[in-house]
């Protein structure tokens, strides 16, 4: 637990500095690949320490994770037994991978948003879509809605509420992408039947 403790006050200190929006890119970017932490953990300090530039940072974590979730798909799609598995397996995440199989099968779409509002970890959703040959319209369609409506909710609360919001973000952020995934699949279905 040593090297997540260093990883959890690199983030720290990165949320302060004149570069953070840019460990922000990369941090978004490569959890959709292989990066064990979140994108939140650093969109929520700068967030609280810039309010209002709290929706100009989740649009680079959204743009940033999309990317690296095209990059993702494609490892899944071409190298799954290769590149996939290895990262697959180092997380844990090997019977995770065999249930989200019936998930594609049987949500498609929803699938992927679903995965990208909750703490399934994203990185297992882009390799395995890419691996199950999801549709990629569909895949990033799903992926810039979900990581969309996570990143701006985020962005959202902090703009509103400020330094109130992190006690409610760190105590109830399941709450909070659930909350976001209801309302995303009930903005699906009012636009489907309009």
């Amino acid at each position: 637990m040593k090297l997540m403790s260093k990883v959890m006050d690199w983030i720290s200190r990165s949320a302060l500095s004149p570069k953070a929006k840019w460990t922000l890119a990369i941090v978004a970017f490569t959890e959709s690949i292989i990066f064990p932490l979140p994108p939140d953990l650093l969109l929520i300090p700068m967030a609280l320490t810039q309010r209002k530039k709290a929706f100009f940072f989740a649009t680079i974590c959204t743009a940033a994770s999309v990317l690296g979730g095209i990059v993702g798909y494609y490892i899944g799609y071409n190298f799954m037994d290769y590149v996939g598995m290895p990262i697959v397996r180092f997380y844990n995440l090997s019977n995770e991978y065999v249930a989200i199989k019936d998930w594609y099968d049987t949500y498609n779409a929803w699938a992927v948003a679903a995965a990208g509002l909750t703490p399934v970890p994203y990185k297992l959703c882009t390799l395995s879509a890419g691996a199950f040959k999801v549709n990629f319209g569909i895949f990033l369609f799903a992926s810039v809605v979900s990581r969309s409506m996570r990143f701006f909710a985020i962005a959202g609360l902090i703009y509103v509420f400020g330094e109130r919001a992190r006690y409610f973000l760190e105590k109830r952020f399941d709450l909070v992408l659930l909350a976001a995934l209801v309302l995303g699949i009930a903005g699906f279905v009012v636009l489907k039947f309009l």
